[in-house]
């Protein structure tokens, strides 16, 4: 049985000699970038709407850990090269928005190959607890943002668990 790989003639699977050939042809490597540009539009594509920021493309950018303890919820954020100036941090009604744009230090005719996010960027994280907003802290240091989220008195769980019983 064959594969539907094996009857694409640029799949990666070949020999050395296959590829050498394909490293000097340049519609080979138009048509190797083309494909790494679908291959990575797809791989998020399966991502919860949850995810995508407001203009689709985000897939879940920057990545987030939320933590929660007795006192408080903490959220850490992971944003490379980017500073302070560079985020806008919200509360929103039943959830945390955190929102910005990445630059390039580069222009585009310096650039040869990239895989580096750039752009403006919005994720919404939804709080399980309601939390004090007068006293909400957030921390810049070395590409972690740390917002720090003081649970209200009265927090009680926005969502109910449901116990699974045994069929």
């Amino acid at each position: 049985m064959s594969l539907m790989t094996d009857l694409i003639p640029w799949t990666r699977n070949r020999g050395t000699e296959l590829q050498q050939r394909q490293a000097r042809d340049p519609f080979t490597s138009l048509q190797r970038e083309i494909n790494r540009v679908f291959d990575d539009m797809w791989r998020g594509f399966d991502a919860p709407l949850a995810r995508f920021g407001r203009d689709g493309f985000g897939f879940g950018w920057p990545s987030v850990e939320l933590h929660e303890s007795d006192k408080e919820l903490t959220l850490t954020a992971e944003l490379p090269g980017m500073s302070d100036k560079d985020v806008e941090i919200l509360l929103e009604e039943d959830s945390l928005v955190l929102r910005g744009e990445r630059r390039s230090a580069h222009t585009d005719n310096e650039r040869q190959f990239s895989e580096f996010f750039y752009g403006r960027f919005e994720r919404q994280i939804p709080l399980p607890v309601e939390v004090q907003a007068d006293k909400v802290t957030a921390a810049f240091k070395d590409g972690l943002l740390t917002v720090t989220l003081p649970k209200a008195a009265n927090a009680k769980p926005r969502g109910k668990r449901i116990a699974i019983q045994k069929a």
